[in-house]
């Protein structure tokens, strides 16, 4: 799908249409998150079920033990460990609203204030030179997700440079799937080395939060820094936009239904007449 949406002005408050003229024109917004309790909490509970799992003691320094976790686990045991840390997260009822606090306000500006939330939080461990854990260039849009999702992207520890990610930006991207079809027969490398020079690396420190658009091409490559990454992300829809292979009550749950869309949704037109 391809068409030009007018802008309409003055319904927009100014911040918001400047984030959302931001999100159109760079593919992704980077901002201080909105609950600093929130994050502490969700990284506490990362950290919390992680060390339990390598059976040590809380450690005091949550950053350096994330930044340093490949000290004490090889490649092979990294899926254990991130599983136990995100299932451990994810049986905590209040993990998905406290991640939802983080992003608020950029998902009222630029997705809506009725939402679709991904049902699981999803964990990214990247050790440094470990090429088992790639994420090859890709828009999530070409697999089965709707164009009108956003990926919520949460750093446990900085990140920056290999240890982040990368996107394509909206411009270039269009330029290039104009010509995809060059890339048929092609790997995933080769229409990465094509785009190489074109790439934003992302940059988002420990407290700020990554609201992108999926429908570019991004990925990651090998952490060639001295550290680990740990991200989380997760996904944002407006409920009432258009599905893909990802369903509301299967993928995603409504999380901020409106009294009146309830009240629509439950109403029927009285019956019992007779023509």
């Amino acid at each position: 799908m391809n068409m030009q949406v007018p802008q309409v002005d003055g319904f927009l408050d100014p911040d918001e249409a400047a984030l959302g003229r931001r999100l159109l024109n760079d593919g992704y917004l980077i901002e201080p998150v909105a609950d600093l309790d929130a994050l502490h909490r969700i990284r506490h509970a990362i950290v919390d079920c992680a060390a339990a799992y390598l059976d040590q003691t809380e450690p005091e320094d949550a950053g350096a033990f994330l930044d340093g976790i490949h000290r004490e686990l090889d490649a092979k045991a990294l899926n254990a460990l991130r599983l136990a840390a995100i299932n451990g997260l994810n049986e905590r009822p209040w993990a998905r609203p406290a991640y939802y606090a983080l992003a608020r306000p950029l998902l009222a500006a630029v997705v809506g204030n009725e939402l679709a939330m991904q049902r699981r939080l999803n964990l990214s461990i990247q050790l440094p030179e470990d090429d088992s854990s790639l994420l090859a260039v890709h828009a999530d849009v070409w697999d089965g997700d709707s164009p009108f999702e956003v990926v919520v992207w949460l750093p446990l520890v900085d990140c920056h440079d290999s240890k982040s990610m990368f996107i394509l930006p909206p411009a270039k991207g269009r330029e290039v799937e104009a010509e995809m079809g060059r890339f048929d027969g092609l790997s995933t490398e080769d229409l990465f080395r094509h785009i190489e020079p074109h790439l934003t690396w992302l940059d988002v420190p420990f407290g700020s939060v990554l609201l992108f658009n999926q429908n570019l091409m991004h990925g990651n490559r090998v952490n060639r820094e001295n550290e680990t990454r740990w991200s989380m992300n997760c996904r944002f829809k407006s409920l009432f936009s258009p599905y893909a292979g990802k369903r509301v009550g299967e993928f995603f749950e409504p999380i901020t239904l409106r009294a009146a869309s309830r009240i629509g949704m439950a109403y029927e037109l009285p019956g019992g007449f007779h023509d």
